[in-house]
């Protein structure tokens, strides 16, 4: 099994029939949990105390926001280092608390641990009546991306250098397009947000559907290789073109249509951000 498939071949060994979009959906109830890890997903000498819990926040929000759903409560769980001060454990819990606020989600509990490293790991529930999912493209249906990407593989390529970056960086700051999703959801065929880059995003969605692409033109690696993203990718009818763009100009979210969807077994050459 090649070191890019491990993380795939954990989750595909799990038998739950709930395994596979960006939540688990149960009924009406949404549940979805992401890791934050010290010197894996981010180094102290990058972030400031609040963006590390800001950012914490962000990224297990974005799995409800691309699920069309309202985040409702949020249970998180914290690796203290035992360098950390009592002021920085403030700043940590303020910034998360107030960016959960931002959504109308509360934390309501989790737990913390003593550890050499800060680790944050949050479980998100949330409430959706027409959640998003991954499943049910159809030959011929259009793919497209929000935002534009890029910028977080760039930015973090910099950091790796020892360079900084802007406060407003993607990498430092997604953005999550809750109205966008919300207000395309009935034009909207599948969706998940965009973590793992374009290209291997993609690759998922086609899999899972067991269908391949036709691209329209060719994406370079410095945008389809750029994870960390946490914009949408989506899919939809041609019939339903002006009215998904319409509501992406009403919503200030920039829209690039880039494929279709065909009966093929075409793939991107994807390489796991992991391991």
């Amino acid at each position: 099994m090649p070191k890019q498939d491990k993380e795939h071949y954990l989750i595909n060994s799990l038998s739950s029939k709930h395994i596979g979009d960006d939540a688990a959906v149960i009924g009406d109830t949404l549940y979805s949990m992401d890791a934050f890890f010290e010197d894996v997903h981010f180094k102290r000498e990058w972030m400031s105390i609040a963006q590390i819990g800001r950012k914490a926040m962000l990224i297990n929000l974005s799995d409800a926001i691309a699920m069309n759903a309202q985040p409702q409560f949020a249970l998180v769980t914290v690796s203290i280092p035992k360098a950390m001060t009592e002021s920085e454990i403030d700043e940590l819990t303020q910034s998360m608390e107030n960016t959960a606020k931002e959504y109308n989600c509360e934390i309501i509990g989790g737990d913390t641990i003593g550890g050499d490293k800060l680790h944050l790991s949050i479980t998100i529930i949330s409430k959706s009546d027409t959640p998003l999912l991954r499943t049910g493209l159809k030959v011929g249906d259009l793919l497209a991306y929000t935002g534009t990407l890029g910028e977080s593989k760039r930015d973090m390529d910099a950091l790796f250098r020892g360079e900084k970056i802007a406060n407003n960086s993607r990498f430092l700051e997604p953005i999550l397009r809750a109205d966008f999703v919300a207000k395309a959801r009935p034009f909207l065929r599948t969706g998940m947000d965009i973590s793992d880059g374009l290209f291997c995003d993609t690759n998922k969605m086609l899999d899972i559907n067991k269908y391949g692409f036709d691209e329209f033109e060719s994406i370079g690696d410095e945008i389809g290789r750029s994870g960390e993203e946490y914009e949408m990718l989506v899919s939809f009818a041609p019939e339903h073109y002006s009215d998904i763009m319409q509501i992406a100009e009403e919503t200030n979210t920039l829209l690039t249509v880039f494929a279709k969807v065909a009966k093929n077994s075409d793939r991107y050459k994807c390489k796991s951000h992991h391991f």
